[in-house]
């Protein structure tokens, strides 16, 4: 009897802790849309420059910690954060404290998935048979692969590429891993493009995002798309042998 109680007690904390999520999201969504811009940076520059030279290793727990929220929620904004990076920081470390930002924020939305919903769905897809079973045993078979293309190519949502796989029994060490290095170059090309900020600020002009779809930029993504698809190419092509 105690262990059907605490099991109901169990799923009801896992159901309010998803609901307060989604809550916080839409409120957040909803009431810091607008703050999280170009427009803000633009405003505040000189405070935020002040405080990073008095400040710096404060600025740069602040910012991760901001970075982490943003994408934990799922907040518009993510861009900004990036741009924000590299005007803060340059290119380099900001491509850093990015990396290790928006990872951070992945990670919690991956383990608060998988915690709520993932390993229960996991657990019926192990156990289902037929088409269910041989999707999740080629999900399976391709993971690494997997994962960096969903992180590489720019046109996947980065809370898609959160949730996924969460949901389909994917690693923690594995998805971090993933998550780390496959958004590094994305991540490098807009830290580039916010280290260039305060010429714009004194053009008074925005920075051109769609810089990663220039052939420079998205020929050699490209490059690293095909280079993770060839051993899900590969499999497909000897398992028709």
């Amino acid at each position: 009897m105690n262990g059907i109680t605490e099991f109901s007690n169990s799923g009801r904390m896992k159901k309010r802790v998803l609901i307060a999520i989604l809550f916080i999201s839409i409120v957040g969504a909803l009431s810091f849309g607008e703050f999280l811009s170009f427009e803000t940076l633009a405003e505040n520059r000189e405070n935020f420059l002040r405080f990073r030279e008095t400040q710096y290793i404060t600025t740069v727990m602040v910012f991760i910690g901001a970075y982490l929220i943003v994408v934990a929620f799922s907040l518009p904004g993510a861009t900004a954060m990036t741009l924000t990076g590299g005007f803060l920081f340059s290119t380099f470390p900001g491509v850093f404290f990015n990396v290790v930002g928006a990872t951070l924020g992945a990670v919690f939305i991956f383990t608060v998935a998988r915690w709520g919903l993932g390993e229960r769905l996991a657990q019926k897809m192990n156990a289902e048979d037929g088409a269910v079973k041989r999707i999740k045993e080629g999900i399976d078979k391709n993971q690494w692969s997997m994962l960096f293309l969903i992180r590489l190519i720019p046109i996947v949502p980065f809370f898609v590429a959160n949730l996924v796989p969460a949901l389909v029994g994917v690693t923690l060490r594995r998805f971090a891993i993933t998550t780390f290095f496959g958004i590094m170059p994305g991540a490098l090309v807009f830290t580039s493009v916010g280290a260039g900020l305060g010429d714009a600020f004194d053009w008074e002009s925005k920075p051109n995002l769609g810089i990663i779809f220039t052939p420079q930029i998205l020929l050699p993504i490209l490059g690293l798309c095909v280079l993770a698809a060839l051993p899900i190419v590969s499999k497909i092509m000897n398992t028709r042998k």
